[in-house]
């Protein structure tokens, strides 16, 4: 029993001492555990103090912030309202980075969103932010400041034939460059401007500009005296000073451009060139031999008498002037014309004045651009360059440029499309200064009205102040004046500004309004005639293509001279006029006698009267005179007899009975009763356009 109890007592021993030794090695593991946390959590702790990032004033991280596709880091910081370099640190602990730079964009928004949580803050992602910093860095293009005198090189002069309508100036420069050009234009008549060079016998060349003679071109010919150094003043022998003459010598004084008068049509019968000096002299132009020194050269422009001496006197003119011109540096010019070509598409032609024109160069006119993609002389050959004072037609034109607008010369696309925002916004600003006076003028009037109205409603009472019966816009229609809408296509940009200056001359708008409702460059497209189906319109097509297949309830007016237009321009509001009632006296009759009849109950008056004069007829309308002054009109009449017979009319020499359904008008033996009849006549438009 004893070994029993101590072998029982030694295994408990052995299992205290067993368990005491487990939970020695548990509580160890324990311990150990605490501490390799404890040690791991201060290692965190310090990695995180050693490379969180260094702020200098810690942010509020909390709140939503907007982002959006391929904003910058820069954005993104302003977004957080953080510092750039709090961001950029962050960023090194994002994976699929590739810069860090300020503008560097971040395209993916998973991204973003990243960096934005990693700073604390929630992400809504939104639309980028309008740019409105490059409209403030819009500027326009200004003409450099003259050249020095030792970069200048001679140039040609640009002289312009002007002059009076049919007096001789395509046929002259014609028989210059050996070309006809006057039996390519309608009606012998220019019809817009023509630039071209001429080399003379001496070598030199010479730009000539053609401006139109006709009277509806006065804008032309006035930007003709703009671009030109001399002008030579074409004056027929047998013709004289005229209109258009005169108008020539007062753009001449206005811009001081020397004059050389060539007296044409010198072999023609009646033709005197005395009487043309005396006549320039009297209006302020001082001829040779008349106390001046203005050169007069009588010349045959189609038999090409004395050209020889006119050509000498614009050289010896030109060399006087000593015409010189810079050939470096960006390209400045004048716009002649301008069109639209169905084939080749926009078109100018220019006047270089600065710097030598190459293909490739970009260049702005007004609201216009163009990247040169071709350069052609006045034969329609390309050539590589224009030097100063030359004539070319300019290729590549994204909009049309106006006619007499200068061309500058840029360095890119980008400084073109920033010289066009800078123009059109400059536009507006000075068309809402212009509008400002009209419409205060028209706020106040509407205010004066509005005053009225109030103060009438009050005087009425309140009751009074209600609308009475259907409102205004609600009875007010078209006035019913006759209308004629127009719309007008041209060849070039000149004819078409000729012919709507020529529509602003009509006045006639009380009897028949005359609108223009579209005008543009180029062919006849299928916008222009569902505009004049629309507004019932006539499209004059001038020098273009129209379409050709004719076009149902659409009138399409083919057309290449000017007056012809205006023609039939008066032929269509003439056929919107109204017809006039226009009195037409058909007999006369004299009063010899007053017969008192009773009627019944009625006492009446019959007329007892000799016609004198045509016929007298029962159906139509009668008047009074006596002693010449009118005592009624519009009188029927109730009876009209001859002898004892009721008759329709009487005749000449016939003495008959009449009696008035008026019978309150008290005649007198001697008066005279007028037969007239009413005539429906068709009207006239009084426009004259001053051709």
């Amino acid at each position: 029993m004893l070994n029993i109890a101590k072998r029982f007592l030694a295994n408990e021993l052995f299992a205290s001492a067993t368990g005491y030794a487990r939970r020695n090695v548990r509580l160890r593991q324990i311990q150990h555990s605490a501490v390799w946390c404890k040690r791991r959590k201060t290692a965190e702790e310090k990695n995180a103090i050693e490379f969180a990032p260094k702020k200098k004033n810690k942010p509020q991280m909390s709140g939503v912030v907007d982002i959006w596709r391929n904003m910058t880091v820069s954005e993104l910081a302003r977004s957080c309202q953080l510092e750039l370099e709090h961001i950029q640190e962050v960023m090194l602990y994002v994976k699929g980075i590739g810069s860090i730079e300020s503008q560097a964009r971040l395209e993916d928004p998973r991204v973003i969103k990243e960096i934005a949580s990693k700073c604390g803050f929630k992400t809504k992602i939104v639309a980028a932010p309008a740019v409105e910093e490059e409209v403030q860095k819009d500027r326009d293009v200004v003409p450099r400041p003259p050249p020095a005198p030792e970069n200048l090189k001679d140039r040609p002069p640009v002289v312009t034939v002007m002059g009076h309508v049919d007096h001789g100036k395509t046929t002259l420069l014609d028989s210059l460059r050996g070309a006809s050009v006057a039996a390519g234009e309608a009606g012998g008549i220019t019809q817009h401007i023509g630039a071209f060079t001429v080399e003379l016998d001496n070598g030199e060349k010479v730009t000539f500009l053609d401006t139109p003679g006709h009277a509806a071109f006065s804008a032309m010919r006035a930007r003709g005296a703009y671009l030109t150094d001399i002008i030579v003043l074409v004056v027929a022998a047998e013709d004289g000073v005229m209109e258009q003459t005169k108008e020539v010598l007062r753009l001449a004084k206005e811009q001081s451009v020397p004059i050389i008068v060539a007296i044409n049509k010198i072999d023609k019968p009646g033709a005197n060139i005395e009487r043309v000096k005396k006549e320039l002299a009297q209006y302020g132009l001082a001829i040779e031999g008349y106390g001046g020194d203005t050169i007069a050269v009588g010349v045959s422009a189609l038999h090409g008498t004395n050209l020889d001496e006119l050509t000498e006197a614009v050289s010896t003119q030109a060399t006087l002037m000593g015409l010189k011109g810079e050939y470096e540096g960006p390209v400045e010019g004048v716009v002649v014309e301008s069109k639209v070509d169905s084939h080749r598409g926009k078109l100018s032609t220019a006047i270089v004045s600065r710097g030598t024109l190459r293909k490739g160069a970009v260049l702005v006119s007004g609201q216009a651009w163009a990247k040169v993609r071709g350069l052609f002389d006045h034969a329609g050959q390309p050539v590589m360059s224009v030097t100063p004072g030359m004539p070319v037609e300019i290729l590549g034109w994204r909009e049309l440029p106006v006619a007499g607008e200068q061309i500058l010369e840029v360095d890119s696309e980008k400084m073109a499309h920033s010289v066009l925002r800078w123009r059109a916004n400059q536009a507006m600003v000075e068309k809402a200064l212009t509008d400002a006076e009209a419409i205060n003028q028209k706020r106040k009037e509407h205010e004066d009205q509005y005053k009225a109205e109030r103060e009438k409603a009050r005087l009425s009472g309140y009751y009074r102040r209600k609308q009475q019966g259907p409102r205004a816009k609600e009875s007010v229609s078209d006035d019913g004046t006759p209308r004629v809408n127009v719309i007008v296509k041209g060849d070039v940009h000149g004819s078409v500004e000729a012919i709507l200056d020529v529509l602003d001359t009509y006045d006639d708008n009380e009897r028949c309004r005359l609108d223009v409702i579209h005008y543009a460059v180029g062919d006849v497209n299928e916008s222009d005639v569902e505009l004049a189906r629309l507004f019932d319109a006539l499209i004059y097509a001038f020098s273009v293509n129209v379409p050709k297949k004719p076009v149902p309830e659409v009138s399409i007016r083919p057309t290449n001279i000017i007056y012809r237009l205006v023609d039939d321009l008066k032929k269509e509001i003439n056929a919107k006029l109204p017809l006039v009632d226009v009195e037409e006296e058909v007999g006369e009759a004299n009063v010899l006698q007053l017969f008192d009849i009773n009627e019944g109950r009625r006492k009446v008056t019959v007329l007892g009267c000799r016609c004198t004069k045509g016929l007298l007829k029962k159906s139509h309308k009668y008047k009074i005179r006596r002693n010449g002054e009118l005592l009624a009109e519009g009188l029927s009449l109730e009876s009209m007899r001859h002898l004892k017979n009721e008759v329709d009319s009487i005749k000449k020499d016939v003495e008959c009975g009449l009696r008035l359904m008026d019978q309150s008008i008290e005649l007198k033996v001697g008066d005279t009763i007028v037969c007239y009849q009413i005539n429906k006549q068709p009207q006239e438009t009084e426009w004259d356009p001053g051709f």
